[in-house]
C-alpha cells in the first residue's frame, strides 16, 4: 500500500512539474486555491497511473515494430499518448487538467515527467529497501 501512494505522489510530483514548465498543459485556472489545485493533481496521478497501467503495454506491445526501429525514440509518443488520454479522462470528469496539442504539449510534457519520475524514483527507496 505504501508504494502504491509512494507511486501516486510520484506522479502528482511529475505533473505538477510538467504543468509548471510547459504552457500548454493547465491545470486549476483562475482563483482556485493550492488544495483544490493539489486534490485535482493527486486524482489525475491516479488517473493517469491507472491509464499506464491498463494502457501502456498494450500500446508499447502494438509499436513494438516502431520503437525499435527509433532505437526506443517512440516510447515518447507512446508517453504523451498516455498523457492525452489522462487529459482527456480529467475533462470527462470535470477535472481542471488539460493538455493542449498533442505533439508539442504532450510529447514535451511525456519527456517532463519522464525526467522528473527518473529523479524521484531514484531518490526514493523501494519496497525490497525497507
Amino acid at each position: 500500500m505504501k508504494s502504491i501512494a509512494i507511486k501516486v505522489l510520484v506522479n502528482a510530483l511529475a505533473l505538477w512539474a510538467a504543468t509548471a514548465v510547459i504552457t500548454g498543459i493547465t491545470l486549476e485556472e483562475g482563483n482556485s486555491s493550492w488544495t483544490e489545485k493539489i486534490g485535482t493533481l493527486l486524482i489525475v496521478a491516479v488517473i493517469f497511473g491507472i491509464v499506464n497501467a491498463v494502457l501502456k503495454p498494450f500500446l508499447k506491445f502494438v509499436s513494438a515494430p516502431l520503437i525499435f526501429l527509433t532505437l526506443g525514440l517512440f516510447t515518447f509518443i507512446v508517453n504523451a499518448a498516455m498523457l492525452q488520454i489522462t487529459s482527456w479522462l480529467a475533462g470527462t470528469l470535470n477535472l481542471a487538467f488539460h493538455v493542449e496539442d498533442f505533439f508539442w504539449d504532450a510529447v514535451l510534457g511525456a519527456v517532463v515527467i519522464t525526467l522528473v519520475s527518473m529523479v524521484a524514483n531514484a531518490l526514493l527507496p523501494d519496497d525490497d529497501e525497507l
